[in-house]
Order: C-alpha cells, then sequence, then structure tokens
C-alpha cells in the first residue's frame, strides 16, 4: 500500500470511529439513579462534557414526552429527562413513606442533579415540573443558566376554568371535596387532557395516553395524585417568590405554549415579560401537551434558543 493510501484509509478509519462516538452519543440511554429512597429513572442522550438540558415533565406526562425532543438536542447538548416521583417508571415509596409535595419533589430532583454532577443546566420544565424547576432555581440559582416553560405556570393570571373544582379542594380539603376529584387520575381524564383544545386530534399519539394511563393507574397512586393536587395549593402561594427571582436574576426565558390549554392560560406566558422584559414567548394553536403535536416546529424553536444562549 502506497503512502498516500495508507494515509487515506487511517483518514477513513478515523471518520467511521469519529462517527461511531457521534453515533453513540446521540443514542438515547435508559437508567437509574438511588436517590434517598427513591430509585429516580431518567433517559439521557448527548456528550457529557456538553451543556446540559434538564427536561422536567409534568402531569399527565413522564419523561415519555421528550421522547423526539431529545435526539433533536443530543447532538450539541447533554440532556437529562428524569421520570418525578409518583410519575414513569420512577420507583418511589408510597404514601406515609414519602411526602408527596412539590418541596419534596425539588429536594429529590435537587439531589438527583448533585449526584449526576450536574453543576449548571438550562431547565425545561412542563405542568408540575415548573413548580419544581422554579423551587431548584430558587435554591440554586447560580445553576440555572437558560429556561423553556412549555404550558409550566408562575402567575395567577395564568391559571385557567380547569382548576375551578380543585380550588374548591384548596380553601376546604374536605374528604367530600377530594372525592369530587376522583375522577382526575383516570384513564378518562387523561385522554382528555392529551386530546383538549387540540384541532387534528389523529397527530396525538395514542401510545403516550395509553402509556400514561397505565402508569398514573398503578395502585395507591391515584391518592398521591391527589395528595399533589391538594398540595399545588403551595405552589400559587409561591408565585411571588418565583416571580421575584425572575425579576432579580433574569434568566434567558422562552415560553412555548398551547393557547388552547384549559389548564394554563396564554396571560400566564404573557406575564413573564413584566418580570423578564427580553423573555421571548410563542404561542401555538393546541392544547395542553402541545410536543405531542407541534413538536417538529417547537423543537427548532427551542433549539434556536439554547445555541444562543448556551455557548
Amino acid at each position: 500500500m502506497s503512502s498516500t493510501q495508507t494515509i487515506a484509509a487511517a483518514g477513513f478509519a478515523a471518520a467511521v470511529m469519529a462517527g461511531s462516538v457521534i453515533a453513540a452519543d446521540l443514542q438515547v440511554h435508559h437508567k437509574f439513579e438511588q436517590v434517598g429512597d427513591v430509585k429516580v429513572f431518567y433517559r439521557e442522550a448527548g456528550d457529557p462534557k456538553s451543556p446540559v438540558v434538564l427536561l422536567l415533565h409534568g402531569y399527565a406526562a413522564s419523561s415519555f414526552m421528550y421522547r423526539d425532543l431529545i435526539p433533536k438536542l443530543a447532538d450539541r447538548y447533554h440532556v437529562i429527562a428524569p421520570d418525578l416521583p409518583g410519575f414513569g417508571f420512577t420507583e418511589a415509596p408510597g404514601r406515609g413513606r414519602y411526602d408527596y409535595t412539590f418541596d419534596k419533589l425539588a429536594r429529590t430532583m435537587t439531589q438527583f442533579t448533585e449526584q449526576l454532577q450536574l453543576k449548571s443546566y438550562a431547565m425545561q420544565v412542563f405542568d408540575y415540573g415548573a413548580p419544581v424547576g422554579w423551587r431548584m432555581a430558587l435554591a440554586h440559582p447560580e445553576r440555572v443558566r437558560a429556561i423553556v416553560s412549555q404550558n409550566g405556570n408562575a402567575y395567577e393570571e395564568g391559571l385557567g376554568a380547569g382548576w375551578a373544582p380543585i380550588q374548591k379542594y384548596w380553601a376546604e380539603p374536605t374528604p367530600a371535596h377530594r372525592a369530587a376529584l376522583q375522577s382526575f387520575p383516570t384513564a378518562a381524564s387523561i385522554r382528555w387532557q392529551y386530546l383538549e383544545g387540540v384541532g387534528d386530534k389523529s397527530l396525538v399519539a395514542p401510545d403516550a395516553i395509553a402509556l400514561e394511563s397505565m402508569l398514573v393507574e398503578r395502585p395507591g397512586n391515584a391518592e398521591v395524585q391527589l395528595d399533589l393536587l391538594l398540595d399545588y395549593a403551595s405552589n400559587v402561594a409561591k408565585y411571588p417568590e418565583f416571580q421575584s427571582y425572575f425579576r432579580r436574576h433574569q434568566p434567558p426565558l422562552l415560553a412555548v405554549w398551547g393557547k388552547n390549554d384549559p389548564f394554563f392560560l396564554p396571560a400566564g406566558a404573557e406575564a413573564w415579560k413584566r418580570d423578564i422584559p427580553g423573555a421571548e414567548v410563542r404561542f401555538y394553536d393546541t392544547g395542553h401537551l402541545a410536543l405531542e403535536t407541534h413538536g417538529e416546529e417547537i423543537g427548532g424553536v427551542i433549539r434556536s434558543f439554547l445555541d444562543k444562549h448556551l455557548k
């Protein structure tokens, strides 16, 4: 073999090896991390040396909601998407042995990030993931480099009519008001949340509805979900603290919002401009789980936002 052929062969081999590394980085790995008495399930992709993007899901979802977004980010970012206690494949103790409050969820997620040695990260939040993320940011503002909120609220004007029966439960946490919400953690309710406000319902994957319904309806989980519904009042009480964090620290923020969401109204997204004048706010003609119908479009906007702020 001539020297030219040898060099060419070596170059080809290096390119193949580089391609293999890139392909491996783009693969999504499914892992567990023991955090105290909680075995946290999470999805991971991308080079661990790259900037971190932490994806926090909400109700009615799990890290599965980010299944299509993760590969869109993993070529440039280290993407981590955990399941919160009480959701997805995370294994957590039952009621009475684990305190199902948003304070506790935030402490578990903070410890999770510390065990994975995630010293700083951009944070994407949705629904319940928002108050978990806001608490994490309050405790360690220096760790949060940028925020993407997809229907993750922090303002009272963002609370829609869907909260009315839940607000009665907050005001009077009686057995009767709790019983009135028994239909909330059910397959029928989850299906409604995925489809309400969606124009073309054929865009919503039935796999997502089936998986989340099965996981939420596990024995004992309905009571966990009702506990979290009751504790959501603590998030509303903390809205002024969250807003103070936004004003003081001015994190780069992108809001991508399903404008037909029955729970979180567009006014909640617009409100960020009061506290973060440079906030980017975009609306999409869909419902609560906007990534299910507009994932390609939203994914591109998120990617551009992260590319601008994570350097």
